[in-house]
């Protein structure tokens, strides 16, 4: 009996352990039951979550049309102000040119080109006679200051220089003085003048009250009294020239010396309106039948009464002259021009 029990254990062994094997496939299938359902709600969650973040996309995709919607309005309504501005900036000039013109009166010279508009008014005042010049420089180009004869130390009268450089106007300059220089005469600038940008000679403060007055690289008017090339070259002088007093700045009255208050003489002014549009002026003097000249207070009272917002006085007496299209329009002091050492010359 037991060797039966045995060889039946025997015989039946493997499938014993066929089935004791298939017994722990089914509990290892059994985990595998949990991570298979659980990567299924994973998957869903996935699935959930990209379809959140497609719309959450189509979301943001309308967010940046409107966005650009947004700006593109925002962009119109600023050109349409940036346009508006211009009109009435453009308006607002028309009407101080307006006013302007109505304090100087009619013109009885006019030249406009594509870079350059000049207008000419005489001036009648009790006791003085002479000229205006109104300009407005569409390029600075047009604005020079010319030394005599093209040379430091060298004299030329301002007609001859207006001719040679084909300038349409043209008025003396800064002041000089003349002196004996290897036996001739040689003209020496005071102060400071800077032509095409560049000083003609070192920086000079001496005495330290002499202006320096022209225009910058855009065609504006400057001036100031500088202490030092530095201050000087900071105002990006493109052409100037110096001499003595500053008579307003900022539309205000500046103090005279009181050397300078009080005599009358021929004078030569440049100066400038709000609108950056040049003043230049040339009073005659020292002729009793025709006009005795002025003196410096009241023709700051009368620059004011023109509007004008800033104005120096360039060298005067017997130098002031000014050239307007081919002729001298005032009458010199001394009968005829004086050569001078620099002179402000416009061109067509």
């Amino acid at each position: 009996m037991g060797k039966i029990n045995i060889f039946l254990l025997f015989l039946i062994a493997p499938f014993l352990a066929l089935f004791l094997v298939s017994i722990d496939f089914q509990k290892d299938s059994r985990k595998l039951e949990f991570p298979m359902e659980f990567l299924g709600e994973q998957m869903d969650i996935l699935n959930n979550e990209v379809e959140y973040l497609k719309n959450k996309i189509d979301d943001l995709g309308m967010i940046v049309d409107q966005q650009i919607e947004v700006f593109s309005e925002q962009d119109e309504q600023i050109t349409h102000l940036s346009e508006s501005s211009s009109s009435q900036k453009e308006l607002s000039d028309d009407m101080y040119e307006k006013k302007i013109l109505e304090m100087l009166g009619p013109a009885v010279g006019k030249h406009r080109s594509d870079r350059v508009e000049v207008k000419i008014f005489p001036l009648a005042e009790l006791g003085y006679r002479g000229y205006i010049a109104k300009v407005k420089l569409f390029d600075p180009k047009t604005f020079q200051v010319v030394l005599g004869k093209d040379r430091l130390g060298e004299l030329e009268t301002t007609s001859s220089v207006a001719k040679r450089k084909d300038a349409i106007l043209a008025i003396n300059g800064g002041g000089f003085y003349t002196e004996k220089r290897n036996g001739s005469t040689y003209a020496q600038l005071i102060g400071n003048t800077v032509i095409d940008g560049a000083l003609v000679e070192p920086f000079n403060g001496y005495p330290g009250d002499l202006f320096f007055a022209g225009i910058n690289k855009k065609g504006q008017v400057i001036g100031t009294v500088p202490k030092t090339e530095t201050e000087l070259m900071e105002l990006q002088p493109y052409q100037g020239t110096s001499f003595i007093p500053v008579l307003l700045k900022q539309g205000k009255k500046v103090e005279i010396p009181e050397k300078w208050k009080k005599t009358n003489q021929p004078r030569t002014i440049i100066g400038k309106y709000a609108n950056d549009d040049l003043i230049m002026i040339v009073i005659d003097g020292r002729q009793g039948n025709w006009s005795i000249g002025v003196t410096l207070e009241l023709l700051q009272d009368k620059l004011l009464s023109l509007g004008v917002k800033e104005a120096y006085n360039l060298d005067g007496g017997g130098s002031s002259v000014m050239y307007y299209n081919g002729k001298i329009l005032n009458r010199p002091s001394d009968g005829k021009e004086r050569p001078v050492a620099n002179h402000i010359v416009i061109l067509p």
